[in-house]
């Protein structure tokens, strides 16, 4: 099993920034995709940001520009740097980790999610 730790959501007002944090650990021998979606409520949950081991990165166009995804490959953690917010990035932000193990199939793990609400 993954488990996938997310951190710092919060409530924040238009314009402002915040951090969002995730943490891997637990059975694979790497992780291949780290991304970063959200759901607001009554709708689907949408890509907002991924990366690769690789560092190749894909942003949802509604982000470009505002939002950042790193990745530190040895720590496990993904990191989305998000700025300049507008009230429509209110949502649940969910960690996301597609992972592949030895000798047998991989993965695709959720975290638990955390709360980012923009005030206007």
């Amino acid at each position: 099993q993954v488990q996938l730790v997310e951190s710092g959501g919060g409530l924040v007002q238009a314009g402002g920034s915040l951090r969002l944090s995730c943490v891997a650990s637990g059975s694979f021998f790497r992780i291949n995709i780290m991304g970063w979606y959200r759901q607001a409520p009554g709708k689907q949950r949408d890509l907002v940001a991924s990366i690769t081991r690789g560092g190749s990165i894909n942003y949802a166009d509604s982000v470009k520009g505002r939002f950042s995804i790193s990745r530190d490959n040895a720590k496990n953690t993904a990191v989305l740097e998000m700025n300049s917010l507008k009230p429509e990035d209110t949502a649940v932000y969910f960690c996301n980790a597609e992972v592949s193990r030895l000798g047998t199939t991989g993965g695709d793990y959720w975290g638990q999610g955390t709360q980012v609400t923009v005030s206007s």
